[in-house]
This record gives C-alpha cells, sequence and structure tokens, in this order.
C-alpha cells in the first residue's frame, strides 16, 4: 500500500513555514500572475527561487499554480516565467489552460506537469487524455466521487490528486462564469468575487422559497474520518485547500491530516479525536461535509458563508448595557465571539465578568457577563477565535522541530587532515581541513566535538549520531572545529538542492488549413424551435431522442459537459468536456474549452477538432489577436465559431437546488433584483445570466471568424 502524498497550500512565507513545520510532503503556491489565487499575497520572482530552495532543503516538492486562461497577448511573458521556473528546479507546475500546456510540454520536456481541476477532469476518458499527451497528474474534479476514483486508479497510469479538505466551489471548477459575467472578475483568471457566497432570493411561483439567505453557498470539504478509504483507494496525493487562509490555519489542518494517515499507515488506525476536530473547527469551518467525494447530496450551508465558530453558549440575560451568558465551553479574554440573534455581530471580548469580578478565563457552566449593545435573550454566542489556541500554534511553527536526520563520522589523527563525513541517509558529503595540532595541555574531548557538531538549531539538520574516531593528546580549536561543521553542512545542503535538467526544444506543431467562410448555427432544444428556423448552416441540439428524429446533414448532437458515462456514437458532433476528444473522432469544441488563444485553437485544430467554439471571455479585440497570430504563426487560418446570442450558463453544478426545495421551477433574484434562471438537465443545475448576451456577427466576420451562432 502506497503512502499518499500529502500537499499543503501556501499563499505566503509564513503559510509555507508553517506548512512544512506540520509535516506536509509538497506544497503548491503562486507567483504573482498567472495564479488562480490572485488575492493571496503570493511570492516575487526572487521569492519563489527562495521557496523551492527552502522547501528542497526540507525534502519538501513546490508546485507552482499556473492554472489561469492565458490571453494572447500574455504568452510571451507566460512562457518566461515557466523558462524561470524550469530553471530554478521548480517540482512541477499545475495548469489549466489546454493550449499552454501543449507550449510547455513540446518546448520544456523534462518539466513536470499537472493538469489542474480548473481543466474539470471528471471521468476516465479526460484522465487516459492526458496520460497519453505525457502529463504527470491530474488533479481530478471536487465533484467525482470515490468509486470513480478508484476506477480511474485501476486503469490509468498516471498520477492521481484529489482535494481532501477546504473550501468547496458549487460550480464545477473552470466552468463557472458568474463572478465573470456578473463582475467583471473571472474565475478562470483567478479573481472570483465569490458569487456563490452572495445572499439571493429563489423565487417560485412569484414566491420566495429560501429561508436561508445564501442557497449557493457551500459548507467545507472535510474527510478526515474517510482517511483510510481515500489511501486504501490508491490517491496518490491528498490535496489541501487554503492559499487565502492564515498560517495558523494552514499548520493545524495539515498536522491533522499528517497525524490521520501516519497512524493509519502504522497501526491501520486513523487516530483522530473530536477534540482533534473541534481544534480544526476553531480555525475556520463553514460545517463540514465529506462532499461529493462520498456522495453526499446537499452540500450547502445557507446559514452563513463565512466563518461559523463553534458554539459555546447562550445569552441568558440582558441589563445595565450587559450581557449575560451561560457557558457550554471554555472562554478567555482576548477570544473573538459572535452573538447570533436577531443581528450577527462580532467582537474581541477584551474583558468579562463573573459575579462582578474581572477574571481572564471562565469554564462550561459558568455565567459570564460583559459590556455590549442590547441582544435578546436566547441569542446564540459562538467562538470565532480561540487566542490561546492561535498562541500555542505559533509557538509550534516557530519551535522548528522539523529537522531533516544526519549521521556522521569524524577523524581526528595526528598528522592528518581533519575529517567529516555527513549522510542524510540518501545523500553522502566529506570536508577535510588541517586543523589539527597536539595537544600541549588538555586535549580535545569527545563531548567537546559533539557538542560543536550538533550546533545545528538554526539549519535544517538534527545530528542522530556521530562516530569518532580521534588519537589521545589532540588539540582542535573550538573554532576550526565550528568551520569544520559549516563546511559540511553547506555542502549537504547543496546536495539537498537537486537539480531538475533544464532542456529547451523548439515549439512545433502541424495544423489543417481552413477555408474562410460566414456561415451561421443554432442550439435547439425542442422540435418548436426546430420548426421555426428556415435556414441555417450548422444545427446543434442537445436532445437525443430530438437529434433522432431530425437527423440529417449539418446537424450535429450536442453531448454535455459533464459525462459520466459515454455512448458509441459515430457522427460529427459537438463535445463541450475533454473526455470526448479521447472517446470520439469527429467533434467541435463548445465555449466550455476555455479556448483564449492560439496556441489552444492549433493544438484542437491538430489533433483533429473541425471547428473550435471560442470562450465567451474574449473581447472582440482579443479575438482578433488570436486570429491574426494564428495565421501568422501556422500561415493557415482557422475555424473558429462564436456565440453571438443567448443567455450565457454561468454555472453548472452537481448541486440541484430545486430538488433541494422540492419546486419544479426557480429563479434566483441578487440584492439588484436581476434574475437568473434555474434549469435541471440531467440532474445537473444550469444557472443562466440574467442579460441576454448580444454581439453584432457581422464584426466578427469582418475579423476571420467563421461561425457565428444563437443559441435559443
Amino acid at each position: 500500500m502506497k503512502k499518499p502524498e500529502l500537499l499543503a497550500p501556501v499563499g505566503s512565507k509564513e503559510s509555507l513555514i508553517a506548512a512544512i513545520q506540520a509535516g506536509c510532503d509538497a506544497v503548491y503556491l503562486s507567483g504573482k500572475k498567472y495564479g488562480a489565487r490572485v488575492y493571496a499575497n503570493n511570492f516575487d520572482n526572487d521569492e519563489l527561487i527562495k521557496t523551492i530552495k527552502y522547501a528542497h532543503l526540507y525534502g519538501v516538492k513546490v508546485y507552482v499554480t499556473v492554472n489561469t486562461i492565458i490571453y494572447e497577448k500574455e504568452v510571451e511573458d507566460f512562457i518566461n516565467y515557466i523558462d524561470m521556473l524550469h530553471k530554478n528546479n521548480v517540482d512541477a507546475i499545475i495548469i489549466q489552460d489546454i493550449g499552454m500546456f501543449d507550449l510547455i510540454r513540446k518546448t520544456y520536456p523534462n518539466l513536470e506537469l499537472h493538469i489542474s481541476t480548473q481543466m474539470h477532469v471528471h471521468n476516465l476518458e479526460e484522465v487516459k487524455f492526458f496520460e497519453q499527451l505525457g502529463a504527470h497528474r491530474v488533479v481530478l474534479a471536487r465533484e467525482t466521487n470515490i468509486e470513480t476514483i478508484k476506477e480511474i486508479r485501476k486503469n490509468a497510469n498516471i498520477e492521481i490528486e484529489v482535494f481532501v479538505h477546504g473550501a468547496l466551489c458549487i460550480s464545477y471548477s473552470g466552468q463557472c462564469l458568474m463572478s465573470s459575467l456578473i463582475g467583471g472578475r473571472s474565475g478562470n483568471r483567478g479573481a472570483c468575487a465569490g458569487c456563490c457566497r452572495l445572499p439571493y432570493d429563489l423565487i417560485s411561483d412569484n414566491k420566495v422559497i429560501n429561508k436561508d439567505k445564501y442557497p449557493l453557498s457551500t459548507k467545507d470539504l472535510m474527510t478526515l474520518d474517510h482517511i483510510e478509504e481515500l489511501i486504501e483507494s490508491g490517491i496518490d496525493s491528498f490535496k489541501i485547500e487554503g492559499r487565502m487562509k492564515r498560517p495558523e490555519y494552514v499548520y493545524q489542518v495539515v498536522s491533522l491530516y499528517r497525524k490521520a494517515i501516519d497512524s493509519y499507515m502504522n497501526t491501520g488506525k486513523s487516530n483522530i479525536t473530536e477534540d482533534d476536530i473541534k481544534e480544526m473547527k476553531k480555525l475556520f469551518n463553514r460545517e463540514f461535509t465529506s462532499g461529493y467525494l462520498f456522495n453526499e447530496k446537499y452540500i450547502i450551508n445557507g446559514k452563513r458563508p463565512n466563518h461559523q465558530g463553534i458554539k459555546i453558549g447562550e445569552v441568558i440575560d440582558y441589563k445595565n448595557n450587559y450581557v449575560y451568558v451561560k457557558l457550554t465551553d471554555e472562554i478567555n479574554v482576548h477570544d473573538g465571539i459572535r452573538i447570533i440573534g436577531e443581528s450577527d455581530t462580532g467582537m474581541t471580548l477584551n474583558k468579562m465578568f463573573i459575579n462582578k469580578k474581572d477574571v481572564e478565563h471562565a469554564k462550561k457552566g459558568d455565567i459570564i457577563s460583559f459590556k455590549y449593545a442590547y441582544v435578546r435573550p436566547k441569542s446564540i454566542v459562538v467562538k470565532t477565535t480561540d487566542y490561546k489556541q492561535i498562541d500555542d500554534i505559533n509557538k509550534k511553527i516557530k519551535s522548528n522541530t522539523r529537522k531533516v536526520a544526519i549521521n556522521g563520522i569524524i577523524k581526528l589523527n595526528k598528522n592528518k587532515p581533519a575529517y567529516l563525513e555527513l549522510t542524510d541517509g540518501t545523500n553522502k558529503i566529506s570536508v577535510t581541513k588541517n586543523i589539527i595540532e597536539e595537544a600541549k595541555n588538555t586535549p580535545i574531548t569527545s563531548v567537546q566535538i559533539i557538542k560543536q557538531i550538533d550546533r545545528l538549531k538554526d539549519s535544517a539538520f538534527k545530528l542522530n549520531n556521530l562516530e569518532i574516531i580521534m588519537d589521545d593528546d589532540i588539540f582542535v580549536n573550538i573554532k576550526n572545529l565550528n568551520e569544520l561543521r559549516r563546511e559540511a553542512i553547506k555542502e549537504l545542503e547543496e546536495k539537498r538542492l537537486y537539480k531538475i535538467k533544464y532542456q529547451k526544444e523548439t515549439y512545433n506543431i502541424k495544423v489543417p488549413d481552413f477555408p474562410k467562410k460566414q456561415e451561421y448555427s443554432y442550439l435547439i432544444s425542442n422540435i418548436e424551435q426546430y420548426k421555426n428556423l428556415k435556414e441555417y448552416d450548422y444545427l446543434y441540439v442537445d436532445n437525443k431522442d430530438l437529434y433522432n428524429k431530425i437527423k440529417g446533414k449539418n446537424i450535429h448532437l450536442k453531448l454535455p459537459r459533464v459525462i459520466n458515462k459515454y455512448d458509441d456514437i459515430n457522427d460529427r458532433i459537438l463535445v463541450g468536456e475533454i473526455g470526448s476528444l479521447h472517446k470520439y473522432k469527429n467533434v467541435d469544441t463548445d465555449f466550455s474549452f476555455n479556448v483564449v488563444n492560439s496556441y489552444s485553437v492549433a493544438f484542437l485544430h491538430s489533433i483533429g477538432v473541425n471547428k473550435i467554439t471560442l470562450s465567451h471571455e474574449l473581447t472582440l479585440e482579443q479575438t482578433k489577436d488570436i486570429i491574426e497570430n494564428y495565421e501568422k504563426r501556422y500561415k493557415s487560418h482557422p475555424n473558429l465559431e462564436v456565440i453571438t446570442e443567448c443567455y450565457e450558463e454561468a454555472m453548472i453544478s452537481k448541486f440541484n437546488l430545486l430538488d433541494y426545495y422540492n419546486i419544479k421551477e426557480g429563479k434566483l433574484k441578487d440584492k439588484f433584483n436581476n434574475l437568473y434562471q434555474v434549469k435541471i438537465k440531467d440532474n445537473l443545475m444550469y444557472i443562466y445570466n440574467y442579460k441576454k448576451r448580444e454581439l453584432d456577427p457581422m464584426e466578427y466576420y469582418n475579423i476571420g471568424i467563421n461561425v457565428t451562432r444563437i443559441n435559443l
């Protein structure tokens, strides 16, 4: 049974140290550009180089996220950034953009590529597709259940990474346009505004159905109670979400998953306790769920989108500007609390009393009082920050207890140079230095030698054993002995900072040349729409029964962008996910491939895609850039389609909101009274933008687009 890698999130230098001290095997982080968490602190190029060296010293791998879509004008800067990372021995990059994946794999054959969860990989066909292209690892969609993961693990020869803890997206990752369409902040560019965490009314039959304000806000994933099955399934890497979280959160969560994994590998049990879970909840939780990973159907916590805290008491009285709380758990001065009643307010508890006596600590059963604005009795009190917990975690982080154990041999013989050999079990170094003298007074002792060689507190090492071979009556100056140790440690550090062979090749690709056209297409879903159409060049049908009825020339079946089982199809089809590229031969690709640059167009054409629908997130000018650069680079014309009229699919989700509220139809209304249509198809939820996309087809024909489409 293989021990899984424990992969930790890092959004700052402080979180990096916390993750390493907590026991992670690898970290993932981002530079200042191209990462899917632009609002984390992240790292500039110099910091990235230092971070890679620091982590490697502890035997920790570094994966850098470049998991956004890359626009045409960014490609040169992007590839220079990748070049820098490769030259500085990054262990892998995590990537979303399919064109950049192809460019990097051909340009840097020794650079390990991991397919981001933003690539929406959720079935075996998709995994096999990337396996054949030489990807090293696939990060599966969070919606992939454990049974599917086991099937993938058995049938694919590629590493599998799975999220085991942290925030969940209500939408399939990489398939959400809500933030981009509503607020101009693209989730595919790392700038998600968290639209799913905002309040909405669910309207059905002109009535507000939902009692909870946040019908799309998910709980947090937590799988410590499933650690055995996760390990037994053969998953290669357990990934923790949280690059926006504070270092104490990173330390606590990573250390608990470290404990669970190690305990199970050693004893067959995870040894996670209720107290462990409670400590984790104190730092951050929106309530916990085992998610779609373990087939939990309803993963939302509609009550609040932020930290839930833990309940510590209830308000029993209010008088003379003081609130009285009966405690069900302990509390300390400087803890953060929130009182949940008619209002919902938080504060830091800087002063509290028991029987009018000023106290620093109170325990379960005590009645405390503190000055506060009016609240109703029976309001719930939760703790949102545990001051002592934070202080304790920071002490653990600073204690620097994670060390690389080393063994050594030192030889101190007359008329010979001093010899010190050190090994970490994999790397071995030796240094010599002419520092031995004949003892004139008191000879050096083995105790003194060990003391000086063991002065490693500020390093990544701890001395496990030192074998001493020495003559009697010799003397070594302590300063010289320290220099011998420093030289040896420096050499061992250099050995641990392993080099990944840098290799750069010339990018090349063969693409077909398509004639320039001005055609138009429609997407339909019912017979009435078909009957009302007079003419078209292409017709896409997303209803299989309807397709079989009207099947004919240039009428193509549209497949969904979430597929768990593939049918055998020989006709030309419009596909929305990557597995179909592996399964079928005669395909067009839909907007959900997030194509935003000429390299993605070239790659898809090179593997046989007939026609490529560009992303909704492109402007006219960006679309023009793609066509001009494609024609200049490849001396060919691409076959591209743009959807000019539709209500965009802002989100696709495995969560069925209508089923949750037991209604047949509904719309979401935001705080600006915009209405978003909610539709269910194949038990997947589609949320449509409130305003219609209406572009001028002629503007797109004029820049070289071959087909414009109307989605009915």
